[in-house]
């Protein structure tokens, strides 16, 4: 659910990079104020393993379209919503930079979408009510499920509401929203069921994460996050690197309600103004551009032949495992950033 340039005007698309670097300073100052400096790896390891998930595009049966994790909601609930916010901001920062998943100019509506509703609305108001003490695991199976789709739904919503404000498309209101909703959903029950999974396997091997997620409380001494860690590795090594080849062909579901809606695959980008510079300033910056090689100049254009399934592609495999590095080392230096932060203030004298 990554937003094209094509569908912001630069006063809506500014509107919401300011909200959203406002809030990415709101959960900085609250994670200064009180963080357990031990989840800061999980921070790292888990915005690999999301980097990683949103490579794979599944297919939706019977639509011709597909859907990929969003991964907010695991965030949220493992490592609280401040923390949560903050590592889906470097996900979707790294893929707009080097994978040019995702335009600049969209990049501050798509952090808002895929961070601020999992973290600040559907973790706080369906999951923390539904989940309870976390006890019952049922309870537990349920919340993550719902909020999972209850925060994509609002995101979906938002897509359709953008580009209704920014008002540069054929994209009627109604037509995108009786698109955008109903897919979304099944991409959300989906996304639900992956979240629960993680969250279940997460409570059996640490439960304490779980407890402490979205409070001051620290860890238990002696505690070690070790296998967690090591567990989310591999899965984003795997899945990066190997499973990222058995992604679904079909568009995901943003582009199919679009192709719906304008009988088009994609809309024309503009070729002048603020989307055009950040359009070529990305080209600059994506060395492995849709999770592939750049192709070389002067290739031979031609029909474009079948994709084949699976896809196994050295440049899918590569940005795989580059893309998880980078995510690793940003949420890391995050982390490390807010923790150096509060020592200072820490150590300042009272005036």
């Amino acid at each position: 659910m990554h937003m094209a340039d094509a569908l912001l005007s630069p006063p809506v698309a500014g509107a919401f990079w300011a909200g959203t670097a406002a809030t990415i300073g709101y959960a900085s100052k609250k994670l200064m104020d009180g963080q357990d400096d031990r989840k800061i790896p999980l921070m790292g390891v888990l915005g690999a393993f999301i980097f990683a998930s949103q490579m794979i595009n599944f297919t939706i049966p019977g639509t011709g379209s597909s859907g990929h994790l969003g991964g907010g909601m695991i965030l949220a609930i493992l490592l609280g919503p401040h923390a949560a916010f903050l590592v889906m901001a470097s996900v979707l920062t790294v893929q707009a930079l080097f994978f040019a998943d995702g335009g600049l100019l969209a990049l501050g509506c798509n952090i808002w979408n895929l961070g601020i509703y999992p973290c600040y609305v559907a973790w706080p108001l369906v999951y923390k009510p539904l989940a309870g003490d976390g006890s019952s695991p049922r309870r537990l199976f349920a919340a993550a499920l719902l909020s999972a789709v209850a925060a994509l739904q609002l995101g979906a919503f938002s897509v359709v509401l953008q580009t209704l404000l920014s008002g540069i498309s054929e994209l009627s209101f109604g037509a995108f929203l009786l698109m955008m909703q109903p897919i979304h959903l099944a991409i959300g029950v989906v996304e639900g069921l992956v979240t629960a999974g993680v969250v279940q396997y997460v409570r059996s091997v640490r439960p304490e994460i779980l407890e402490t997620s979205g409070s001051k409380g620290a860890l238990p001494a002696g505690a070690s996050l070790r296998n967690v860690l090591v567990g989310f590795v591999l899965l984003a090594v795997v899945t990066g690197g190997a499973l990222s080849w058995f992604a679904s062909a079909y568009p995901d579901g943003l582009e199919w309600a679009i192709e719906k809606v304008t009988g088009k695959p994609e809309l024309s980008e503009r070729e002048h103004g603020v989307a055009a510079a950040l359009k070529k300033l990305q080209e600059r910056t994506a060395v492995l551009p849709d999770y592939g090689f750049r192709k070389q100049d002067g290739a031979p254009e031609g029909a474009e032949e079948t994709p084949s399934w699976p896809s196994v592609d050295a440049g899918t495999t590569v940005s795989g495992l580059v893309g998880g590095a980078l995510v690793l080392a940003a949420a890391l230096t995050v982390g490390w950033a807010i923790r150096a932060f509060r020592k200072t203030r820490a150590g300042r004298p009272e005036v």
